[in-house]
């Protein structure tokens, strides 16, 4: 199973899964295909955006493991 971590760059969440595009967004980030989403980390999205990144991540974990 893919696990996502804070260290992740979000292009590299988004193509593991484009499934995960509207969790971000539930989350508050609206601009996943800006150049900053390929350069920058989960954890620092989330501190730009005032996200609480663990929530994040752990909706993110959560939706990647129920597609096992």
């Amino acid at each position: 199973m893919a696990k996502v971590s804070e260290d992740m760059i979000i292009k590299e969440v988004l193509q593991l899964d484009e499934g995960t595009a509207p969790i971000f967004m539930k989350h508050g980030m609206h601009c996943l295909f800006c150049p900053s989403a390929s350069g920058e980390s989960i954890k620092e999205a989330c501190l730009v955006h005032g996200i609480d990144p663990q929530k994040l991540i752990g909706d993110l974990n959560e939706y990647l493991a129920s597609k096992e």
